[in-house]
């Protein structure tokens, strides 16, 4: 038996699947000594284990001598796989598939070269090394040119240096329904340009005519490009409460960027049912 595989029970699932699945991907193979199909998938998986060296973990688990194990994770027929990641199971295949199949499902899991340079490039980023996270995602990119999320990670990076040409190029090249972020990256672009005009005299211009749309719509531009979002969405509602049609009914087109650039949570909820009341 390979060092990479093992038998689990229900006294060691926790430590040998959950836990250890937050270190690598664990696949647990849920099998019984009277199942035909299990004796053909069974040295699949186990060679595959020594094949790939330690990227994966197999949990070889009998559900004869398991059932509540199996029934607590939806087992109803073997073989029956299911693969762990961060603790949380995330693909699953029933009966006995050819090698070439059970390997594609296991490079779903495993991450590749490129993704590994995207986790040190994420880390170099939180650590405030933008050049030197820059430099892993341009390797990434050569690694793999198609990776969507490498050139939405680099656009990021640029919007933080405030370079946003090569930003708006990056995700430009990105197709807008090939990752959630590309939306919300684009609405940031929309509010980059904002961050150096003047809050004080906005401020000053809205509190001497409440009516100086230009001037709410410059100040909730800048609110937004400097994270204050509530204070900006509100002055984008105002915008529309006061006139509709002003600017092509840009306050409502920029609440909606800016619901996009959010992606979602209790004050996006709370702005949407604001705006959809000031509409009606």
């Amino acid at each position: 038996m390979s060092e990479h595989a093992l038998d689990v029970g229900l006294a060691d699932f926790t430590q040998n699947v959950l836990e250890e699945s937050k270190r690598r991907p664990v696949v647990v193979d849920f099998w019984a000594p009277w199942c035909g199909p299990c004796k053909s998938l069974k040295p699949i998986l186990e060679k595959l284990a020594a094949e790939y060296g330690g990227k994966f973990l197999l949990a070889k688990i009998n559900s004869d001598d398991n059932q509540e194990l199996a029934a607590r994770h939806g087992v109803r027929g073997i073989p029956s796989v299911k693969a762990f990641v961060d603790g949380q199971m995330v693909d699953e295949f029933s009966g006995a598939l050819p090698e070439g199949e059970v390997r594609a499902f296991l490079d779903r899991l495993i991450p590749s070269p490129a993704d590994e340079l995207r986790a040190q490039a994420a880390d170099a980023r939180m650590a405030g090394d933008l050049s030197g996270a820059l430099r892993l995602l341009a390797e990434a990119s050569k690694l793999d040119p198609h990776d969507v999320g490498v050139r939405l990670d680099a656009a990021e990076i640029m919007l933080d240096l405030n370079e946003t040409g090569e930003a708006e190029r990056l995700i430009a090249s990105v197709p807008a329904d090939a990752d959630p972020r590309a939306a919300q990256l684009k609405a940031r672009l929309q509010f980059a340009g904002a961050a150096g005009a003047d809050d004080a005299a906005l401020r000053a211009r809205v509190a001497a005519n409440e009516n100086d749309l230009d001037a709410r719509l410059s100040l909730a531009n800048l609110l937004i490009a400097a994270g204050r979002y509530e204070p900006g969405m509100e002055q984008l509602l105002e915008i529309v409460r006061r006139d509709r049609s002003f600017g092509d009914d840009v306050g409502r087109k920029t609440l909606l960027s800016v619901f996009n650039l959010l992606g979602g949570g209790e004050l996006v909820s709370r702005y949407r049912r604001m705006l959809a009341s000031a509409l009606n």
